[in-house]
């Protein structure tokens, strides 16, 4: 991430400690960097426009009237509405490690173009739920795409380039579309919403969740629970939720995963990854390092340090 925000850090303008804000303006959009070197408690930020929050480096408690107060870490987002308060504490911002976040802006007219040509071409199993980006604030777990595109769009907003406002177009509409999958995946994931449990792909869901540390589930075995060909059901699968079957898989595992080694701190990477369901420690570790950017042993010592 240092890399990352290196041209930032060059021309930004460091003028209080808290909350100091760097803007970077779009054709409709507009990227402000957030960065807080000391302590603080209770700072109020409110936006006239829908804005997608996401953390960079560092770590926020967030308190939001629609949430309950939480954590909120680098590969998280916060979806906000527009004029709606968010209050944020920085338990451990300091001028040697920062915490940083950005808020990208969006036209609101842009985001209801793309809502609207989204839902054109994705239903889930055409029941007419349709996804949006409501009035109501989101707090979301970003996948590895979306952890991918934050970055590209902070560099390319922070850096010059004759072709800045057309990749900025496309990139601001995928990350809409990839936010919406997110979305769903929480809401069906999560039995946010009853009308999506008795859905053929809620239904797949509750078995994998069900099932998590089997090791024997395949995508012939979903498709058949969902009454699907298998290459129908792969397809359907990924556009409701923005991610394949077999990777959805694997990140639910890899949060089992997590939850056992902050309940038990004595397993062995080996037994882990045993009992969360995997088959060998090998691909327990490349798996755990795509979602997690850090390895099991790394996340053992980060654990063993609190």
């Amino acid at each position: 991430m240092s890399k990352l925000l290196s041209q930032h850090k060059r021309t930004r303008k460091l003028t209080t400690l808290v909350e100091n804000k760097t803007t970077y303006n779009a054709e409709y959009a507009e990227l402000n960097i957030y960065e807080t070197h000391a302590f603080a408690e209770k700072v109020g930020l409110k936006f006239s426009f829908p804005i997608i929050a996401s953390m960079l480096t560092g770590k926020k408690i967030m308190h939001i009237d629609d949430l309950n107060p939480f954590d909120f870490f680098p590969g998280e987002s916060v979806v906000m509405p527009t004029n709606k308060e968010m209050i944020i504490d920085f338990p451990l911002a300091s001028k040697s490690s920062p915490t940083q976040c950005l808020a990208l802006g969006i036209d609101i007219y842009k985001i209801k173009e793309v809502v609207e040509k989204f839902n054109q071409h994705v239903a889930i199993e055409n029941e007419n739920n349709a996804w949006n980006m409501d009035e109501t604030t989101s707090h979301l777990i970003n996948n590895t795409d979306v952890n991918h595109l934050i970055e590209r769009l902070t560099y390319t907003f922070t850096n010059n380039n004759t072709s800045k406002d057309v990749l900025l177009d496309l990139m601001i509409q995928e990350l809409i579309v990839r936010l919406l999958q997110t979305k769903a995946r929480s809401l069906i994931v999560t039995n946010a919403n009853p009308i999506f449990n008795d859905t053929r792909i809620g239904t797949v869901i509750k078995y994998i969740k069900d099932n998590l540390t089997n090791k024997d589930i395949t995508i012939n075995l979903l498709a058949e629970k969902a009454h699907m060909s298998p290459s129908h059901f792969h397809k359907q699968f990924k556009n409701t939720l923005g991610i394949s079957p077999i990777d959805y898989i694997n990140s639910e595992k890899i949060k089992f995963a997590k939850k056992m080694i902050k309940e038990d701190r004595d397993f062995r990477v080996s037994e882990i990854a045993f009992k969360s369901g995997f088959n060998n420690t090998s691909y327990f570790n490349r798996q755990f390092k795509k979602h997690e950017m850090i390895t099991p042993t790394q996340f053992i010592k980060s654990i063993l340090s609190t």
